[in-house]
């Protein structure tokens, strides 16, 4: 069974604990936190059945522990990131991976040269949805991909130290690398607004991916909460609503039949008409994305397997990221 320890227990490192503990092939032995405010937090909930720290060199000197998984803020993730490899550990690291595609090739190229594994957690594409999504698109129901646009947008938590292009759309592009099997991207092209943070607060992304592209919209400054993937096919076209409760993915049977005309010698020689046959929502299987993450992890430590939402992915992911940030218009 293999050990595991949580670095940050701030925003989003109690839904890690949470699930950590809860699949039972895994032994949860720390938390660790600068704060001590956030571990005794910790404590009401897990008792004497973890061990608390403030002191990083104490849980990465533990030679029983396995996996480090850091949930702290994105500047730290290279610095950590490099200490946790360097001992020897497996690691677990929130989105984006790094701040930037050179340091994400450095702690990939560290982790082969220890031998250990690297998981981004891409959380969505651990989804049950969007694995129903890639199972629809893998049988050919959509036919070949036109264009996929994704919205992910609230009135939210505006932060400072990542823009909301870090902070929300590298979901969906991991979402896009997941579902088109890492396709390249061959050009990007972005727009952002800078107010009430110090990064941009809105942004779009425009991608081409060659047989597809991608519209790419995050937004802190929305009067409604929207997470939405559009996917057109030449076949049929899906929507994936994450805030609908009853149906969160639809397949729709529309589109274009293209015609031959029947006249030569008419100015145009086929005709498309539209297509609208039956929408079907599909069985979705019940699972927590985030468990599901944490067990892929584990799967492929055991297996010696690399994950879904390695380095490799995280490093095509972060290319996108780091090419809209050089292509971007900015409004201010």
């Amino acid at each position: 069974m293999l050990n595991f320890a949580l670095i940050g227990y701030g925003y989003w490192g109690p839904n890690v604990a949470k699930n950590l503990y809860k699949n039972k092939q895994i032994e949860f032995k720390y938390i660790c936190d600068l704060r001590q405010d956030r571990l005794n937090l910790a404590k009401d909930s897990y008792v004497n059945e973890v061990n608390y720290t403030t002191k990083f060199d104490e849980v990465i000197a533990d030679d029983n522990i396995d996996v480090v998984c850091l949930a702290v803020e994105t500047s730290a993730h290279y610095e950590l990131g490099k200490r946790v490899i360097e001992a020897g550990k497996h690691l677990y690291v929130e989105k984006p991976f790094t701040d930037n595609v050179a340091q994400a090739f450095e702690l990939k190229k560290l982790a082969a040269e220890k031998g250990v594994k690297i998981h981004v957690d891409h959380i969505m594409i651990y989804h049950p949805a969007i694995v129903k999504i890639k199972e629809i698109m893998e049988a050919g129901e959509l036919g070949d991909t036109i264009y996929m646009d994704c919205s992910r947008m609230n009135l939210g938590k505006v932060k400072n130290d990542v823009s909301a292009m870090w902070d929300l759309s590298v979901h969906d592009l991991s979402i896009i690398d997941f579902l088109s099997n890492g396709a390249e991207v061959k050009n990007v092209k972005s727009m952002g607004r800078v107010i009430y943070s110090k990064k941009p607060s809105v942004t779009f992304i425009t991608a081409d991916y060659g047989y597809f592209i991608a519209n790419i919209k995050a937004n802190w400054i929305s009067p409604i909460k929207e997470r939405k993937l559009i996917i057109a096919g030449t076949k049929k076209m899906l929507v994936y609503d994450d805030v609908d409760v009853l149906n969160k993915l639809i397949v729709y049977d529309k589109g274009f039949d293209v015609i031959k005309a029947s006249d030569p010698m008419e100015y145009y020689e086929f005709v498309v008409k539209t297509r609208s046959g039956d929408a079907v929502i599909p069985q979705l299987d019940v699972g927590d994305a985030l468990y599901n993450s944490l067990e892929h992890f584990r799967q492929c430590i055991i297996n010696k397997k690399e994950s879904l939402s390695g380095a490799d992915a995280a490093i095509r992911v972060l290319t996108v990221l780091e090419e809209a940030d050089k292509n971007m218009i900015i409004s201010e």
